[in-house]
């Protein structure tokens, strides 16, 4: 039995802050603090001093004062073979899926490729402070076995599929409707469950997959209703346009998902920027979630998400990078990019909303509250210490910041990898440990 005491300031959310001026309830700060963490789990969260005459009077003390400790990042949307495809120029989505997302990914049939994509990858997520992701991977069998490899390798929680795609990609880039029902049912089998994997049913999106292929992943979701889902949806209006050549006989975008049983309170629907108000009430009566990508967005250029509407509308909500539209691994410059696009519209980002929806928002839009994005007793120790003064910049800030929130909105404005001081992964240092 392994036992460890994390020493440092700790911020937990126990709700969603909506108000953050007046939601003290919804949140825990301990100044001097600690976390008691184990065989990989969290065993209490109180005062330094009380726990270390208490529970933790014989664990291995840890002090990282005078940083800031939290649950670690969680991301709802990322795409594990774009790793070489993030900054490329392009004018619109479906441009820079075929001149260069496409290219790319066809690379996961060599030998080795994603092996080296998948050690890449994870690295990336640590160095970033991110514990958890939602991933889509290639077509081929072979990059999702070489990311739960690695996945399970390093004791991450991880969210991920392949990706079913039957038409309007490239030959290398093709399944069949039988194929790709016949090799989702195969990897859930070898990885739903093992260890801290999870496995996500992946249509890509709908101009991507025939009316059959959808009917077969509809199939896969009544065969494993425990499983996530993950796809696109109204990311871009020339993408709206051609499903409605796709698919006349539908109502919108949204009803193509809907008609194949593919929306529901474990469906992560990636962008949702263009909805109709008949969209809107689909996705909030199935209980599907909206995931917001502010940096792939502005990037790609589709458009602003609109948060004040979905939350009106009761449509639950996550936010992601979505590398490799997205141009940060970092949730720090998500949550900065997801501020701007929501101030230019005249919408209030406060940082104690947007660190919630990191942690504990994002657990709780994948349905993993009480497992991750806290530190509740039970709940697995993934954690993530900041530290504010990572650079100079930040160094001559902080002389200034007098608050938690001003801390918070400092990090989220100016911070990035060099923020993150250290990562734990089920207790276990991970950060520290990675090559330079």
């Amino acid at each position: 039995m392994t036992e460890l005491l994390l020493r440092a300031r700790i911020l937990t959310f126990h709700d969603e802050p909506l108000n953050g001026e007046t939601s003290a309830e919804t949140f825990t700060y301990l100044e001097d603090g600690a976390l008691l963490i184990r065989d990989g789990k969290i065993v209490a969260m109180d005062e330094f001093a009380t726990l270390r005459a208490g529970d933790g009077q014989n664990a291995e003390v840890i002090d990282h004062h005078p940083h800031l400790i939290m649950p670690g990042f969680i991301d709802c949307h990322i795409h594990y073979p774009q790793m070489q495809v993030v900054g490329s120029y392009a004018g619109a989505l479906m441009e820079w899926l075929d001149k260069y997302t496409f290219v790319e990914e066809q690379k996961f049939s060599n030998q080795g490729h994603p092996e080296k994509i998948g050690s890449a990858f994870f690295d990336e997520l640590i160095r970033h402070g991110t514990t958890t992701a939602a991933a889509y991977c290639s077509v081929h069998k072979a990059s999702v076995h070489s990311f739960f490899t690695e996945a399970h390798r390093r004791n991450m929680r991880m969210i991920a599929g392949k990706v079913m795609m039957d038409r309007n990609a490239p030959p290398g880039l093709l399944d069949t409707p039988q194929s790709g029902y016949d090799d989702s049912k195969a990897l859930i089998a070898d990885w739903h469950g093992k260890g801290r994997q999870l496995y996500a049913i992946t249509p890509r999106f709908a101009p991507t997959s025939s009316s059959e292929q959808l009917e077969m992943s509809g199939t896969l979701v009544r065969e494993f209703p425990d499983l996530h889902v993950q796809t696109h949806l109204c990311e871009n209006t020339a993408e709206i346009a051609f499903v409605a050549q796709l698919f006349p006989w539908s109502r919108d975008y949204t009803n193509v998902y809907e008609h194949y049983g593919l929306l529901g309170p474990k469906t992560l629907l990636g962008h949702c920027i263009h909805l109709s108000d008949a969209e809107v009430s689909t996705i909030a009566n199935s209980g599907s979630i909206a995931v917001f990508c502010p940096t792939s967005n502005l990037f790609i250029g589709s458009g602003l998400f609109d948060l004040a509407r979905i939350l009106a509308s009761n449509i639950r909500n996550a936010i992601a990078t979505d590398i490799g539209g997205g141009t940060s691994y970092s949730m720090l410059r998500t949550l900065d990019e997801g501020y701007k696009i929501l101030n230019i519209q005249g919408q209030r980002y406060h940082p104690l909303r947007s660190f919630y929806q990191a942690t504990l928002g994002n657990a709780r839009a994948l349905a993993l509250e009480g497992i991750i994005g806290s530190f509740v007793t039970g709940a697995e120790a993934d954690c993530v210490v900041l530290n504010a003064r990572a650079t100079p910049a930040m160094r001559v800030r902080m002389e200034t910041v007098e608050t938690l929130v001003e801390e918070l909105m400092l990090m989220q404005t100016m911070g990035d990898d060099r923020t993150i001081a250290e990562v734990y992964i089920a207790g276990v240092a991970a950060k520290s440990t990675l090559p330079n």
